[in-house]
């Protein structure tokens, strides 16, 4: 194995594996097809082992190919994102930043996390899809997004590397509709039994948190409607169908905004909310200014 790697072979050899053969790998590169052959083949010497199984036409991987490739994957996805960024940063153009949002972060809590890019140098043109976390990911993969914000990390997978950051936590809290708040607010939490509650997904991590401890107090609230959707719910507690729980640190904008009251405060209970990005390399302006003070994870 050579001290140096010599780059422009691993750039053929990772065209070849995602074209899956030498002829369209040639017809990509605009290469001879014994071209390509023959700097496939110095790669594979200075690897000390083969990269592809031969079959006819058909190449197919090897181990040590399956491991170079998913080196080679984040090294050209990350040299890709350096010249958009680059040229982002040297035009006047606006910087596009595509941001997915878990359905159950509050939306107030996600503006909060998203307002130090909107507060950097240059414009941004800022684009956010919500929905679940496996969706999300499928579209981060897929870099269709730049960023993901969630409220819990995806399960960790043999062919992903993504790193994560942590960019707060909060106490939970619950609110309702005047008439409702002042009948559960004394004697909290077992007033809440048999009572409505608006539940976030089932699937929230701070909601599965909340009924735990709710249990664990002896309390039975009844679930009046599993609603997937953070400001719907506040709609909905809004009109009376029942209590909700929303993040501490949002109290005044969530009163304010949905004209609800504050029931009590759960101290047990922590939302954690995390960015999500593919490379460790926060190299987009806006994605570095979101998570730039937060340590950085790999998942």
């Amino acid at each position: 194995m050579p001290n140096t790697l010599n780059y422009k072979h691993l750039y053929y050899f990772w065209v070849i594996a995602r074209e899956g053969s030498l002829v369209n790998a040639s017809k990509t590169l605009n290469l001879a097809p014994q071209t390509l052959s023959g700097q496939l083949a110095t790669l594979e010497e200075s690897f000390g082992g083969l990269l592809f199984n031969r079959q006819g036409r058909q190449l197919t991987l090897t181990y040590l190919g399956k491991t170079v490739l998913r080196y080679a994957d984040q090294m050209f996805q990350v040299a890709e994102e350096l010249k958009q960024v680059a040229a982002m940063v040297t035009s006047r153009r606006s910087i596009q930043l595509s941001v997915g949002i878990c359905t159950s972060i509050h939306k107030l809590v996600a503006y909060q996390l998203l307002e130090p890019a909107l507060s950097i140098d240059q414009e941004v043109a800022l684009t956010c899809k919500s929905g679940s976390l496996d969706y999300l990911m499928q579209q981060l993969e897929s870099h269709h997004l730049d960023i993901v914000l969630s409220d819990q990390l995806p399960p960790p997978k043999s062919d992903r590397l993504m790193h994560w950051y942590e960019l707060g936590q909060s106490t939970i809290s619950i609110f309702a509709a005047s008439a409702l708040a002042e009948r559960l607010r004394d004697n909290f939490p077992f007033s809440l039994d048999k009572q409505p509650i608006l539940a976030a997904t089932f699937n929230s991590p701070y909601f599965q948190q909340l009924m735990q401890w709710f249990g664990q107090q002896g309390v039975k609230p009844i679930i009046r409607a599993e609603v997937d959707d953070s400001a719907l719910i506040k709609v909905f507690g809004a009109h009376g169908l029942g209590a909700f729980a929303a993040p501490t640190v949002i109290t005044d904008e969530v009163c304010r905004q949905y004209q609800v009251e504050l029931v009590a405060n759960i101290d047990a209970i922590q939302e954690r909310l995390f960015a999500i990005t593919r490379s460790r390399f926060a190299s987009h302006p806006a994605v570095e200014a979101i998570c730039k003070q937060y340590i950085e994870k790999t998942v």
